[in-house]
């Protein structure tokens, strides 16, 4: 399966890319790294993926972070690129990857907000955060947002465009940590669109009014 696409380019919004800080006390984050229970993990989609829905695999509890039963392997190169849609709009504060053994961890991550079904060659944009990605087998690095770009976040992507010099990138766990929120977006756009048959109605209801006034005379 392979793919065309460009290189990444630009760097966060800062300047330069940022990076993960370490965690004291890994075992009690279970309740902060929920949200893959938010995702809508049948519409996941994962590019480059060597079998396919191998990469709705990697968002599960905090507990199996360190299962190696299901993984994704990059197919054509070293890039992944996950799109990532939520069941409402969840406000981004932290990301943890566990990688891939030696050469095939992520050494780059590069994060965009609500810009649903990207591509590899949409993904050349500049990103709204970037990090350098430690090897992290432990998923004891966690990899802090920008938590005001990442509010009112529907849709996230997540794209790894290089690895430490494996023909092929692996990765086993990825972990989201933030808020979650209800959306309105299907009501308002509900809304929208009942009230354009409204004012279609209202405008016949004239025109008929003026038909039986001007038939009188």
């Amino acid at each position: 399966m392979s793919h065309n696409h460009g290189g990444c380019c630009g760097h966060g919004n800062h300047g330069g890319p940022d990076v993960g800080v370490s965690i004291e006390d890994a075992d009690g984050l279970g309740c902060q790294y929920s949200l893959y229970q938010k995702i809508n993990l049948a519409e996941v989609a994962c590019l480059n993926e060597t079998v396919d829905g191998s990469g709705q695999l990697v968002f599960k509890p905090w507990d199996r972070r360190l299962d190696k039963t299901d993984c994704v392997v990059s197919d054509a190169d070293e890039e992944l690129l996950w799109n990532i849609p939520f069941s409402g709009n969840v406000k981004l504060k932290g990301v943890i990857v566990v990688g891939g053994e030696g050469q095939s961890h992520p050494q780059k991550m590069r994060l965009f907000k609500n810009r649903e079904h990207m591509t590899f060659d949409e993904a050349r944009a500049q990103a709204d955060q970037e990090f350098d990605v430690v090897k992290d087998p432990q998923g004891q690095v966690e990899y802090p947002t920008k938590v005001v770009s990442f509010s009112n976040v529907h849709h996230l992507t997540i794209h790894f465009p290089s690895n430490y010099g494996d023909d092929e990138t692996k990765v086993y766990y990825i972990g989201l940590k933030g808020e979650f929120f209800k959306s309105n977006r299907v009501g308002v756009v509900n809304t929208v669109y009942e009230a354009r048959p409204m004012m279609e109605d209202h405008k016949q209801d004239l025109k008929d009014l003026n038909i039986s006034h001007n038939a009188q005379f």
